[in-house]
């Protein structure tokens, strides 16, 4: 048998080694964490303009921090939006007051956060696609829980309710229950310690966030499981932002088509209707 020369056998090891690596490329499982899809062919992949999301970051499981990082579904969204667009992601914390009023001057270039479509907030901005439907839920003490057994044709008489400031929650209270004592507060965490403390009877958010909640205090409250409205999560741009939008809407259509979307969301929020 002929002996290879130092050098044959060099390139006979490089051969095999990139054989190897080229068929492990073709079997090789993908990482748990979803990867974003490939950058849209109308955007440049070199593009290093910062895309600027606004974030309240109090709102779990759809935005919100553990320690210094920013966690939840809606990060996980914005960082594949970013690599879809090839750019460069920055989170803007925001109170969520502030938020239109910032996308409105520019300090943002779209809100993630958990932002519903309302008619009168189109008024104000663009909204993508929705990618998700959800609604105002209600969550109570337990030793409450027989108050509303009639379901919520006796919320009407509830001492006092609480939503958040600015939210839809807040409208629900203010044109549902003329009689009831209304407090509003600028997070959910105020606004369930004042349940845990008695100063509010029935607190109305976000059904995912309410979700939540609950299951954190589990042996204090429990959420009455009915959605009292329909609502849609989406995002909200500019209105003069077509391009952003129009990628956006590209975006979460390939999510969809793939089945990444429905992953995404039942990971963060199981009981989703979607």
């Amino acid at each position: 048998m002929r002996t290879l020369t130092r050098t044959q056998w060099m390139v006979a090891i490089t051969t095999l080694m990139l054989a190897l690596a080229w068929m492990t490329g073709c079997t090789m499982t993908g990482p748990t964490a979803t990867p974003a899809p490939a950058p849209s062919a109308s955007t440049s992949v070199t593009d290093s303009t910062p895309l600027k999301v606004g974030v309240s970051t109090n709102m779990p499981p759809l935005i919100y921090k553990q320690g210094d990082q920013i966690t939840g579904l809606e990060a996980e969204l914005a960082r594949g939006l970013a690599g879809y667009l090839g750019r460069p992601l920055q989170f803007v914390e925001v109170a969520w007051k502030d938020q239109v009023p910032y996308l409105l001057e520019g300090r943002t270039d779209i809100i993630m956060s958990g932002l519903s479509i309302t008619e009168l907030r189109k008024v104000r901005i663009a909204f993508c696609d929705p990618y998700s439907r959800t609604g105002l839920m209600a969550i109570l003490r337990r030793g409450d829980i027989q108050r509303f057994k009639m379901g919520y044709f006796s919320l009407v008489e509830t001492p006092a309710i609480g939503a958040i400031e600015g939210t839809t929650g807040e409208g629900f209270v203010r044109s549902r229950y003329e009689k009831a004592r209304k407090r509003f507060f600028k997070t959910s965490a105020e606004a369930i310690q004042a349940l845990r403390d008695k100063n509010i009877d029935l607190f109305i958010h976000d059904a995912p966030v309410v979700m939540v909640m609950a299951a954190t205090y589990e042996s204090e409250l429990s959420p009455l499981y009915s959605l009292l409205t329909e609502e849609y999560l989406a995002w909200g741009v500019r209105r003069g932002d077509t391009a952003l939008r129009e990628t956006a809407n590209a975006y979460i259509a390939e999510l969809k088509r793939d089945g990444r979307l429905k992953t995404i969301i039942q990971r963060w929020m199981p009981l989703s209707g979607q």
